[in-house]
């Protein structure tokens, strides 16, 4: 029932010397620090039904008290500075007492109806850590990519304590100002209560390699693609809840979520509910929840949460930004085909405490379109400009044939290996990989986001932001019918929108062999492809052929469908999204800011990749031979003008008749001169 784990982690408090008590004294009082709690969470591998929702409803208190302890760390500066086991006697003692109790309490739910969970004691102590930031405060503001980001530096206050932007009394500076107002504290760009972003989390996508690998696909692989729109959350549907982790507890996930699909999703939603929900997908017999973190631009906008828990409140502050194009895609398996997904699975990918816990669950990435043959975990992209920023969630794709949840909401499905296949007797079910596309500029970290805001996921305050802690969250609520097409359609290699409810019917042409891209150029920006000095470095796994010259059948533009989500450029030849909110990508024209696209010409190559190609990095079964422009399915779907109907045949007739009437009546003259003349 427990599951392995344990405490890994660097206690800010070096106890053993003088000089090592000053250091972690330094660091506390510079607001450097955050909170280290074991996640018990991910320990329970199984829980009693019957002890379920009470162990839930704890598990999210112990979230709770973390973030009540890392708020009380944040406002406590002074008294930190005025006495160094403040932190230790005040903050980190209590919490473990809570915990414990908490704990304690989770282990007598279990009791009652199974066997008494052994080994969580532990658990409940804490540690205070080093955030990390420390080397983004001091100093002019200057120092290179380090210093100075994020924060007001020459004299303004850096406890950046307290929230919605109120002062939080003087004094609780580290030595460099007084009371100054909680603006001030964020360097002029509105941060995140002082707990991130900060310039060490960025950095420039053209420095990155390559480093997209994909298993190459088998005899037996289900190659096929399914995609599903639901918009982008442009009617601004949010909540701080978690139905899948904290069911039945306001604010479960003390951050702000976008969702699409259903609409009734929220943590009181029951599996009815959710059933009967409405959609936003343009199939309605897709009702599943897709959701996500927010992003937030750090320019000191007030949202709708500012005075929030989930939001302001817990550090959650600024612009929240609604994506430019959402592509939900579900793809098959390398090796074999796949099953279909059990109704009212749960599935979630990344680890929203990743941060704390390490990065085995890690699994978001996060590149800039043109450049999504380079994916980030732990790292925010500056993109070029005309580059958009890429969240990819790829989600778990081996069930264990049983269960829709776990407890720890992990077990009950897997990553495939690096070959494809499905361990401990799994089986291979659609893989979802969401693709979220954003208009939002490099931040100037020069100057700590004054000129241009720095921008950053929504987290527990304790993860302060960070990128690897992202994480995207999905509940199936496909209607069975909807979902046996999907798994048709993958493991017979067609292409296939749940908007059309029909494939194109083809299963993937060859891509080109890397390296032949067109050199950037002004009229060739990032966005369809690399705008590096390296050509062969094309953003979307090597592949590039030049776009067909949009036709009046065959739209330029709709959404990114290819399988593999590091592959950009991949373009859907199906017929585009008739969802308004769903933003063109740039690689599929200019974004006229009304949600079309003016189409490319034929003299504007984009990257354009088959199916085959994006699942094995530009190495695809067809030996790389490069096919004619695919036909949109728009050419293939929409019946064509035929002839021979009434109205045709009846215009070539008439003359034919008219003539034979004429030589009719002049053999009829003709026979009777004859006779009058004998």
């Amino acid at each position: 029932m427990l599951g392995g784990g344990g405490l890994v982690a660097a206690n800010v408090y070096a106890t053993a010397s003088e000089s090592g008590q000053t250091q972690a004294g330094q660091v506390l009082a510079s607001g450097a620090a955050t909170i280290d709690c074991p996640d018990v969470g991910s320990q329970l591998t199984a829980v009693p039904d019957e002890a379920k929702a009470e162990v839930d409803k704890e598990l999210a208190l112990l979230d709770k008290q973390i973030a009540e302890a890392y708020q009380r760390l944040q406002q406590s500066t002074q008294a930190i500075q005025q006495d160094g086991a403040f932190a230790e006697n005040s903050i980190m003692n209590p919490l473990k007492e809570k915990r414990a109790a908490t704990i304690e309490r989770i282990a007598i739910a279990v009791d009652r109806v199974g066997d008494r969970p052994q080994g969580l004691e532990p658990f409940a102590a804490c540690i205070l850590r080093a955030s990390g930031n420390q080397g983004e405060q001091g100093g002019d503001g200057q120092n290179g990519d380090q210093g100075g980001e994020d924060q007001q530096q020459d004299g303004d206050n850096q406890d950046n304590q307290g929230q919605d932007g109120q002062n939080q009394g003087e004094g609780q500076d580290n030595g460099q100002g007084q009371g100054d107002e909680q603006g001030d504290q964020q360097g002029g760009n509105g941060g995140q209560g002082g707990n991130g972003p900060v310039a060490a989390d960025f950095v420039d996508i053209k420095s990155v390699q390559p480093n997209v690998q994909s298993a190459r696909k088998q005899g037996n692989a289900s190659r096929g693609t399914f995609s599903t729109a639901c918009g982008v959350n442009a009617n601004g549907l949010f909540n701080s809840d978690n139905v899948i982790v904290a069911p039945g507890v306001t604010n479960g996930a003390h951050h702000f979520h976008d969702y699409v699909g259903n609409q009734d999703n929220n943590a009181f939603a029951s599996d009815q509910d959710l059933a009967n929900g409405d959609t936003s997908c343009e199939n309605k017999g897709d009702k599943s929840s897709y959701f996500w973190p927010v992003i937030r631009l750090q320019n000191g906008a007030e949202e709708q949460d500012a005075g929030s828990p989930g939001g302001g409140i817990e550090g959650n502050a600024g612009e929240i930004v609604t994506p430019k194009q959402v592509t939900m895609t579900f793809v098959g398996n390398p090796q074999s085909k796949v099953t279909e997904m059990p109704k009212l699975l749960r599935i979630i990918t990344g680890d929203a405490k990743a941060f704390v816990n390490g990065n085995a669950n890690a699994n978001a990435s996060w590149s800039c379109t043109g450049f999504e043959d380079r994916q980030l975990k732990d790292k925010y992209p500056l993109c070029p400009q005309g580059s958009d920023v890429v969240r990819t969630f790829k989600f778990q794709s081996c069930w264990d044939g049983n269960n829709i949840d776990s407890a720890n909401h992990r077990t009950h499905v897997a990553f495939a290996d690096a070959n494809g296949v499905c361990g401990n007797g799994f089986k291979a079910i659609p893989q979802l990989v969401q693709r979220i596309v954003y208009d939002i500029d490099a931040p100037s970290l020069n100057d700590g986001g004054r000129t241009t805001p720095l921008f950053a996921v929504d987290s527990f305050p304790e993860q302060l932001h960070k990128p690897v802690t992202d994480h995207g969250d999905f509940i199936n609520v496909f209607d069975e019918d909807l979902m046996g097409e999907m798994v048709d359609c993958i493991n017979g290699g067609r292409k296939c929108d749940a908007a059309d409810g029909a494939g194109d019917g083809d299963g993937g042409g060859a891509g080109e062999e890397p390296g032949n891209s067109p050199s950037p150029t002004p009229e060739n920006p990032p966005g369809g492809n690399n705008g590096d000095d390296d050509p062969a470095d094309n953003g979307n796994g090597g592949e590039n052929t030049p776009s067909p010259t949009p036709t009046a059948t065959a739209p330029s533009g709709g959404n990114n469908q290819d399988e593999e989500p590091a592959d950009n450029g991949a373009e859907n030849t199906e017929k585009p999204s008739t969802d308004s909110t769903q933003a063109p990508d740039p690689a599929d024209g200019e974004d006229k800011g009304n949600g079309e696209a003016v189409p490319k010409t034929d003299s504007s190559p984009s990257a354009v990749q088959s199916d085959e190609a994006a699942a094995t990095g530009g190495d695809d079964d067809l030996g790389g031979a490069v096919p004619g422009p695919e036909p949109s399915s728009a050419s293939v779907l929409e019946p064509q003008a035929t002839s021979g109907g009434l109205a045709d045949t009846g215009t070539q007739l008439w003359p034919a008749a008219a003539g034979a009437l004429l030589l009719l009546a002049g053999f009829v003259l003709l026979r009777r001169i004859n006779s009058r003349q004998t």
